[in-house]
């Protein structure tokens, strides 16, 4: 299903709620592209130019990149061949500066999704989470190896838990976005921006067929 004409969407939600997963089976099943700050920034990082060696070294030492730059990508990137039917802002914008200057730009935005999920299920959703050396993925309680602690054959290598995901790292990041990202959904509101809530405890596929069924019943055919 391809959408028939331009539709800006914005997807919402805290760690372990699984929105970069919505977007992108949103982006699969209506033609756009999905867009994170995060992708946006490390495909510019990958850049022979002054500016991609900037955002490397911020990305490489783990720090910010300055909002205006980060502004100034996505605005780029909303403007390339892929997005002329449409695309969806995972995440973005995070606080209100962004917000500001999306508004700013005049960039349209047609229906903003939430996904609602308490801060202890996604703690215990990312927190499970461990890897081995050679980035194989496992849950320790919805996909547990088969010896603790150890990768699977062929691999056998030790799992780890990466630094932020432990259950201090997400607890600051839902902080975050409980005072800087949260508020947005109001103020968007306040605009006449449609907004979907829905749910994001059920399984994967669940939740993406209430989101399609909900744009359907609300937008009619796409």
């Amino acid at each position: 299903m391809k959408i028939s004409k331009q539709h800006n969407l914005l997807i919402f939600g805290p760690q372990g709620s699984g929105k970069g997963t919505q977007a992108e089976i949103l982006s699969k099943k209506f033609g756009i592209p999905a867009i994170s700050a995060g992708a946006a920034l490390r495909r510019i990082a990958d850049e022979d130019s002054e500016r991609g060696k900037k955002v490397k070294e911020y990305l490489n030492k783990g720090e910010l990149v300055p909002g205006d730059l980060t502004n100034e990508i996505m605005r780029e990137r909303i403007l390339e061949d892929d997005c002329e039917k449409g695309f969806i802002f995972d995440g973005f914008p995070r606080n209100e500066k962004q917000m500001n200057f999306i508004l700013k730009q005049g960039i349209p935005i047609d229906l903003l999704i939430v996904l609602q999920l308490s801060d202890e299920d996604g703690v215990s959703r990312i927190a499970g989470r461990r890897t081995c050396a050679n980035g194989h993925p496992y849950h320790i309680k919805s996909d547990p190896p088969k010896i603790e602690g150890f990768c699977d054959d062929p691999c056998k290598l030790p799992l780890f838990q990466r630094e932020d995901e432990t259950a201090e790292a997400i607890k600051e990041r839902l902080r975050i976005y409980h005072e800087e990202t949260e508020p947005l959904i109001e103020t968007l509101r306040e605009r006449g921006i449609l907004t979907l809530e829905i749910d994001a405890r059920p399984k994967i596929q669940e939740i993406a067929n209430e989101i399609q069924k909900k744009i359907l019943e609300t937008h009619g055919s796409l």
